[in-house]
């Protein structure tokens, strides 16, 4: 039976270092949830207290009527209706593949038919019918890794806890097992909390993001909101930027919530992160790879008027097409430009930037020294040429 997860005000440090500090959450019956940070942002302490390995210093944790941890209660992790899949996938090197999934039979006290014909199942489920009676060191990391995904189906819990569980396989395999753990989780219906450095896997998976800083959640919502709407510079850099200009606040944000910020490299229209609102204000405008395009001219309009101008400093072939590497005056660099034709090095190129796709935010750096601003006073606009 799937329940309500809820975590209010968790905290928990190690010495004098706080590692979680305040931190409170809910994730529905049947949710997939990723909580995304840095090495060091606490997401793996917090897993491990949700599992009940780590006791919590304050704050409480509920799956649905039962606390697991409030004050000086805390159910031990073979109480607490949950399973967890590890990054190092901690099965018992003596016992079969058959035998790692059955283990977690053993305290249902199941008849041994009605467990064996269980276990048959969820092996199915995973792949790996004909692989049931070798031992760990017989199969492959994705192997080993869906064995242990089966023991954490096999008994239907509660809450699926993952700690990173792809980060040791290779990247197509990665991609697999990625799309194997949203289908079998979700076909389970059990609640999911699965943590993770990676962003494209965050987004892959989740119904919500969490993204985690410093002991903190700085940001939860659905995967476009954490994307389209950063609440703050580190998590707008953590998920993907292709880089940074420094700049002054051109013009106050319209109705839109956009404002125009006069950078070196030119003006460009952004969407205000912030309180970046007052005209005159230092600024950094954080820009998504996919809001950079590179411009070709139509001749429905000078593309100049429109664009900012680079070079190419690099070139790297993707499959789909190529990444480049943009200078711009001023000696910032975008990456992660994307075309599907090869642009050489050292040719000149302009570039043309979404405003949904770049962020102003108030530079906490701000010196009083001007920045080197471009003369031309035309903002870029919001309309993307069709390449």
């Amino acid at each position: 039976m799937t329940a309500h997860l809820r975590v209010e005000n968790l905290s928990k440090s190690f010495g004098p270092t706080r590692v979680l500090d305040g931190i409170s959450f809910a994730v529905p019956p049947g949710r997939f949830t990723v909580l995304l940070g840095p090495s060091g942002s606490g997401k793996t302490t917090l897993l491990r207290c949700l599992a009940g390995i780590e006791r919590a210093e304050s704050g409480s944790i509920h799956l649905g009527e039962r606390a697991l941890a409030q004050g000086r209660s805390h159910l031990p992790p073979d109480r607490r209706d949950l399973a967890m899949v590890f990054q190092d996938y901690a099965l018992w090197p003596h016992m079969t593949a058959a035998a790692n999934v059955g283990y977690a039979l053993r305290r249902r006290r199941l008849d041994r038919e009605p467990s064996r014909r269980r276990v048959a199942e969820v092996l199915a489920r995973v792949g790996l019918s004909d692989h049931a009676e070798q031992f760990p060191h017989q199969l492959s990391g994705g192997q080993q890794q869906r064995v242990a995904l089966a023991r954490a189906l096999v008994a239907e819990p509660g809450l699926l806890l993952f700690d990173e569980p792809l980060s040791n396989l290779d990247a197509d395999l990665r991609e697999r097992l990625r799309v194997e753990i949203a289908t079998l989780t979700r076909e389970s219906g059990a609640t999911v909390v699965y943590i993770t450095h990676d962003q494209a896997e965050a987004f892959a998976l989740a119904d919500e993001v969490g993204v985690l800083e410093g002991g903190r959640l700085v940001q939860l919502g659905s995967p476009e909101d954490v994307y389209h709407r950063p609440a703050s510079p580190f998590v707008a850099r953590f998920t993907g930027l292709a880089g940074e200009l420094e700049g002054t606040l051109e013009a106050a944000a319209d109705a839109a919530a956009t404002v125009t910020v006069r950078t070196a490299a030119g003006p460009v229209t952004a969407v205000a992160g912030g309180t970046a609102r007052a005209t005159g204000s230092r600024v950094r405008v954080l820009v998504r790879p996919a809001a950079v395009t590179i411009a070709r001219d139509t001749g429905t309009e000078p593309v100049a008027a429109r664009t900012l101008a680079g070079t190419v400093v690099d070139t790297a072939y993707r499959g789909r097409g190529y990444d480049h590497v943009v200078q711009l005056p001023g000696g910032v660099r975008l990456t992660g430009v994307f075309d599907r034709s090869a642009q050489q090095r050292g040719t000149a190129v302009r570039l043309l930037l979404d405003p949904e796709g770049c962020f102003a935010f108030p530079d906490p750096a701000a010196a009083s020294t001007p920045v080197a601003v471009a003369e031309n006073p035309e903002p870029i606009r919001t309309t993307l040429e069709v390449r």
